[in-house]
C-alpha cells in the first residue's frame, strides 16, 4: 500500500469509536458518514475542496438527485469498485432504487475486506465489507493526490 493511502486508512482508524451525529466532521466529538470523509481529508490532504452545504437524513431522495455521487465525482478520482484498494472512498446505495447516500473508507482487500464508516446507531465502526455490504457499493473514488 503506498504512503497516501496507508496515511488515509491510518488517520480512518483514529476515528473509530467516534459517536454518530448528523452532519458533524469532529473526531471523538462526533461524525456521519461524510463527516468521516470530511475528517480524513483535513487531517491527510488539508484544507477540504468545498463548503459542504445543510443536509437533511434523507439527502436527496424527493429529488432523485444523486447529490453525493455528483460531489464525490467533482473532488476525487472515481476509480472501478472492481479494483478497490485500501484508502477507496466507497459509495453505497443502502436501498434499490434509492439515492446513493452513504459513504466508508476500504481498511482491508483480498479474502477479508473491510471498511471504516460513520453509521447511524453505531459510530464510526471497521466492519467487515460482507456481501451485504458490498452488493450495496454503486462507486469508488480515491482521494486526490498532491492537493496540501
Amino acid at each position: 500500500m503506498d504512503s497516501l493511502r496507508s496515511e488515509i486508512v491510518t488517520e480512518a482508524r483514529a476515528w473509530l469509536g467516534t459517536p454518530y451525529v448528523h452532519q458533524a466532521s469532529c473526531q471523538g466529538g462526533g461524525c456521519d458518514c461524510l463527516g468521516l470523509i470530511r475528517g480524513v481529508w483535513r487531517a491527510v490532504l488539508g484544507a477540504e475542496p468545498a463548503l459542504v452545504p445543510p443536509y437533511t437524513a434523507d439527502w436527496s431522495e424527493a429529488a432523485r438527485l444523486e447529490t453525493l455521487w455528483s460531489a464525490a465525482r467533482a473532488h476525487m478520482q472515481e476509480r472501478p469498485d472492481n479494483d478497490a484498494r485500501p484508502g477507496d472512498v466507497l459509495l453505497f446505495r443502502m436501498q434499490r432504487g434509492a439515492v446513493a447516500k452513504h459513504l466508508g473508507i476500504l481498511t482491508r482487500a483480498g479474502s477479508a475486506p473491510a471498511f471504516i464508516h460513520a453509521y447511524s446507531g453505531h459510530g464510526v465502526v471497521e466492519n467487515s465489507l460482507s456481501a451485504p455490504w458490498a452488493r450495496r457499493i454503486v462507486a469508488c473514488f480515491s482521494f486526490p493526490e498532491g492537493t496540501n
